[in-house]
């Protein structure tokens, strides 16, 4: 009975595994119809979220690949989102819940490209950065380092414009004291936007090094509220300055004799000149008023005080590029005229702060100017003076007319 029931279960299985064989497919065969049944029924749908398996590099040959949209170039390389940020480099203006007039760009993220002069074509931010990183700074730097030591060179070998001739104790009001507020008021003004600028603009190069990271902060800090606060003042005060001495400052003829010469500054012989020589108008014309007002303006924009103006990053940018190079000019122009009027010429920075220079600093200066105070044309005292200065003024008048 037990070998009976044994054999039939050996027949039994013997047969199973030959319908088995007989009936099961190869095994190439079974691959491929589990590939068909797991691929994806929807021909549109994500081909494949494995990246061994994504359609690289041979995805671009797709036609229309160049145009697609995110979400169908997702369906073939999934995580390229290369049209997206296109569109957000190119300047496409998306949703934002802001106020148009409070912020009309919060929709852009990247400014579209343009060319500013001196970068490549790029978004404008990076275009702004490269024309402040490989123009403004380098060659704003070196200009002001140039004119400084040419001022150096010019000291150590010509000195100090000394007079020639004794003083004779008579004395001529050359600014009066509201001439000289308004000359103090923007010098001042002028001198702490400038330090500030420097610091601001060149400070990380030679003092960061120096300071360290707290205290530059700190500084430049300081200096930005103080840069704030001087930039009306020496707005105010430069209309002032310009409308005071600008009948002065006018062209004449001798002014070109001054120029051809070099106004002596080389000879033994200043050559003769009106209340303010060539040079001063050039500074007065090119540094105050035209680079001045420049500045003002393009400070203006900066600080966002110009009415109805479009306040976007591109306006800022421009303003602050054509501030720059109105101010560093301004600097070098200043350095120049600073130097004259403090240890370049001996009683030049008295005349500014007495308001009175003597005779014979006048004839050597500002000959044609004398001239015209002895003839009785331009007053020797244009201001009521302190009591103790009325009679020696007074007195002199009578010894520089000439005689009729």
């Amino acid at each position: 009975m037990n070998k009976a029931f044994s054999a039939a279960l050996l027949l039994a299985l013997v047969w199973g595994s030959a319908m088995a064989q007989s009936t099961s497919p190869a095994p190439d065969t079974a691959v491929a119809a589990s590939a068909a049944a797991s691929a994806p029924s929807d021909a549109g749908a994500i081909k494949s979220q494995n990246i061994l398996d994504m359609k690289k590099p041979d995805a671009s040959a797709e036609a229309g690949y160049a145009t697609q949209t995110n979400g169908e170039r997702a369906k073939v390389q999934p995580g390229n989102n290369a049209p997206m940020w296109r569109q957000v480099s190119s300047g496409v203006t998306g949703y934002s819940s802001l106020p148009k007039a409070q912020a009309p760009e919060a929709g852009n993220l990247i400014q579209p490209f343009v060319q500013y002069p001196g970068s490549r074509l790029t978004n404008a931010g990076e275009a702004w950065r490269q024309v402040r990183n490989n123009w403004l700074l380098p060659y704003g730097g070196a200009l002001l380092l140039i004119v400084l030591g040419a001022i150096a060179l010019f000291y150590w070998r010509k000195g100090s414009l000394a007079l020639h001739g004794a003083e004779t104790g008579r004395k001529i009001e050359r600014f009066t004291p509201f001439e000289r507020s308004a000359h103090w008021a923007n010098a001042i003004a002028f001198s702490i936007l400038a330090i500030s600028g420097v610091v601001m603009a060149f400070g990380k190069f030679f003092l960061y090094p120096v300071m360290g990271t707290t205290l530059f902060g700190w500084l430049t800090y300081a200096l930005k509220n103080a840069h704030n606060f001087a930039g009306p003042v020496f707005a105010v005060s430069l209309l002032v300055v310009i409308g005071t001495f600008i009948k002065d400052n006018l062209p004449h003829k001798e002014d070109l004799t001054w120029l051809a010469h070099g106004g002596g500054l080389l000879s033994d012989r200043e050559v003769a000149s009106h209340r303010f020589n060539a040079g001063e108008k050039v500074v007065f014309w090119g540094g105050v008023f035209f680079l001045g007002l420049i500045v003002v303006g393009s400070g203006l924009v900066l600080d966002k005080l110009i009415p109805g103006l479009v306040y976007e990053r591109g306006t800022m940018q421009l303003a602050h590029m054509v501030h720059a190079v109105a101010t560093v000019l301004m600097m070098a122009m200043f350095l120049g005229h600073i130097y004259m009027g403090t240890i370049g010429m001996d009683g030049a920075y008295k005349a500014m702060r007495t308001g009175y220079v003597d005779e014979t600093w006048a004839k050597e200066h500002h000959e044609l100017w004398l001239d015209d105070v002895k003839s009785g044309k331009i007053p020797a005292q244009r201001s009521q003076s302190p009591l103790s200065d009325i009679r020696p003024v007074h007195a002199s008048l009578r010894s520089l007319r000439k005689p009729v």
